[in-house]
């Protein structure tokens, strides 16, 4: 901070002094930095005068004096003479522990094991505490070559995976607001002076193996090994500890039997995890219905997670079915599922942007001499980074055919070459498509197929099962064969117009409409959101009855699927909630209930009743009588 506070007070339009004085400032830094970190309060208003005499017996000042020993304060002096004043200021606000956490850093690099040991234990400090540049205690111990102080920080409980926050000098300096020159002194004096820290290379990511192999210490590799390190983890740039090992060294062969030993651990969790855990499960956590989809989807996920596919080929899928009905939420869970959401794992690439013919170099990039040759394709660039992801191509009719022809190549043989004439391999890539053809003729079909599922069942239970439109009877309903063949793929076959490329896809999926106990399932599912948000936001209680979730599903339209749901809701239920909120009549501590009203000769309503501080409740519009606050009904 004494040295922050330097940098920042001298006159930036005057360069030649600026320099000069703060090489002087760093270097008087340098000497007395010993006296300043472990004596920050006792001696400050001493080592602000001591510093003054220091800087002032190396610049030209006039005196105008001599016999009262008072200095020229104009000018230069002035700032210098204002700047040191505030100097005691300064350091006196620097806590205590501040200082401590910097001595702290300090024992990492030239302590012993039992100093670093006894005063993280002493001040309680945090083993996994961060520098206020990014980095921890283990990075620097590690970089420094410091096997023992390795050992005591992991005896400690720090944790070997987490990664370094440092970038580089330049984005560093922007993200804390300080002087890219401030940084590097920092980086070179409080962390390790072995690394080119003006490059423009970044450290984001490191974790300490990361730098034990970067300075070649043996030792330090095998006790972060052993610690739990992972030996796989990348960077921020994606670099894996490796790739820093010397050829042929010590550090590279124990690297290599570690991460493989390393994936078959992780692989035997996975395996463990996938048994007790089936995917079926996890995807049914976050999809309401389409249990004929999910089975398809996870069958084909098992075969290729326990070795039972093809490796040659990419999996392909193509989800039809109307809109809002969860195609596009089933693709994200799978790539939630596989990838740990991880980001740059599931691309989502909307084709409805891809209509014309000269956007397939969006896909892949420009060819040479065009424009955007070097900024690469949107889906290239992309499967670069992550060759295992899962792509999704939405509402894959909307695209030309000649962007059509392009995947042919990717689905068949799970490689794509860019504008650049670059092969990426992906072929343990996931490839989902989604589509809305065929969606009214599905659509009617699962609907006639349910109805006629509960006439049977209707027949097969006894007379005193009550039947309120949900879904006692429990019959799967499965498209045939023979819709499939003789409805779908000529509909399939008129619009992509080849059947090669059908011919590619391993699985497709149809998603069928939502049944009565789905509905009230997604009904419930959007109340909890709007009770959460109504309380979260403005400390209000939302209550309802099981008769509001019927009426609100049957708000229910086959052609917009949930999102019909979700309108529904808004307009019945949100809208009011919102003309009371603003009209005053509902705030902090209210607590509101949905009720539905039935009037004679008119449609079934949602009313709103309030209860402030206890009392009983009270219907809005009979106790307020304010016109204006919108009905549920359009």
């Amino acid at each position: 901070m004494f040295r922050r506070f330097l940098l920042f007070r001298f006159n930036p339009h005057d360069t030649p002094k600026y320099s000069s004085k703060y090489v002087k400032c760093h270097s008087l830094q340098r000497n007395t930095e010993k006296f300043f970190s472990l004596k920050p309060v006792n001696n400050v208003y001493n080592y602000s005068f001591d510093a003054l005499n220091l800087i002032n017996h190396n610049e030209k000042k006039k005196e105008s004096d001599a016999h009262s020993g008072s200095a020229d304060l104009s000018g230069g002096s002035t700032r210098l003479f204002l700047l040191l004043s505030g100097l005691g200021l300064v350091i006196s606000q620097c806590s205590d522990v501040n200082m401590k956490e910097l001595k702290l850093f300090r024992l990492a690099i030239y302590g012993s094991p039992v100093e670093l040991k006894k005063m993280i234990k002493t001040e309680r400090f945090d083993v996994n505490m961060r520098h206020p540049l990014g980095w921890t205690l283990l990075h620097v111990a590690a970089i420094n070559g410091k096997n023992d102080n390795v050992k005591a920080l992991l005896e400690l409980g720090a944790d070997p995976n987490l990664g370094d926050e440092y970038m580089n000098m330049y984005r560093t300096s922007q993200q804390k607001h300080m002087h890219a020159l401030e940084v590097l002194t920092r980086r070179e004096e409080e962390f390790s002076n072995q690394l080119n820290n003006r490059s423009s290379a970044s450290f984001h990511g490191f974790t300490a193996l990361h730098y034990a192999v970067l300075v070649d210490d043996c030792r330090s590799v095998q006790l972060l090994l052993d610690a739990g390190c992972d030996p796989n983890t990348k960077s921020t740039s994606g670099h894996c500890a490796i790739e820093f090992a010397a050829d042929a060294g010590p550090v590279k062969e124990l690297l290599t039997k570690s991460m493989a030993q390393f994936e078959e651990i992780q692989m035997q969790k996975e395996r463990e995890e996938r048994r007790l855990f089936p995917i079926e499960q996890r995807l049914k956590q976050h999809i309401v219905g389409q249990e004929g989809a999910i089975t398809i989807v996870s069958a084909a996920i098992r075969r290729k997670e326990n070795g039972w596919a093809d490796d040659e080929h990419p999996l392909v899928f193509l989800f039809l079915g109307s809109s809002g009905i969860g195609k596009t939420e089933l693709a994200k869970q799978v790539a939630s599922y596989i990838h740990k959401n991880k980001a740059d794992c599931f691309i989502r690439l909307d084709m409805s942007e891809y209509q014309e013919k000269h956007e397939v170099a969006k896909l892949i990039g420009s060819p040479p001499g065009y424009v955007g040759h070097d900024d690469g394709g949107q889906l290239t660039k992309r499967l670069k980074k992550c060759p295992n992801a899962v792509v999704l191509f939405d509402e894959v009719d909307k695209a030309h055919p000649d962007v059509l022809t392009v995947l042919l190549q990717l689905f068949d043989e799970g490689r794509l070459t860019d504008g650049k004439g670059n092969t990426i391999q992906c072929k343990d890539a996931i490839f989902v498509m989604t589509s809305n053809l065929a969606s009214d003729e599905i659509a009617q079909h699962a609907l006639q197929l349910r109805a006629e599922a509960k006439k049977i069942s209707a027949h097969t239970v006894s007379s005193d099962a009550d039947f309120d439109g949900t879904d006692a009877f429990k019959q799967d309903v499965t498209i045939s064969r023979n819709f499939k063949d003789n409805v779908v793929r000529p509909i399939l076959k008129r619009h992509f117009g080849r059947d090669e490329f059908l011919g590619r896809i391993n699985e497709m999926v149809y998603f069928l409409p939502f049944s009565r106990s789905e509905l009230m399932k997604l009904v419930s599912r959007e109340l909890h959101y709007w009770a959460e948000k109504a309380n979260a936001k403005h400390a209000i209680e939302l209550q309802w009855d099981h008769p509001v979730e019927c009426l609100l599903a049957d708000g229910y339209d086959v052609h917009y699927g949930a999102r019909s749901i979700k309108y529904e809701v808004e307009r019945r239920v949100v809208s009011q909630l919102a003309a009371a909120h603003e009209r005053g009549i509902i705030g902090r501590g209210s607590c509101v209930k949905l009720v539905v009203l039935t009037a004679d000769d008119e449609e079934p309503s949602i009313r709103l009743k309030v209860r402030t501080r206890g009392q009983d409740y009270v219907d809005i519009e009979e106790q307020f009588n304010i016109m204006g606050i919108p009905h549920d009904e359009f």
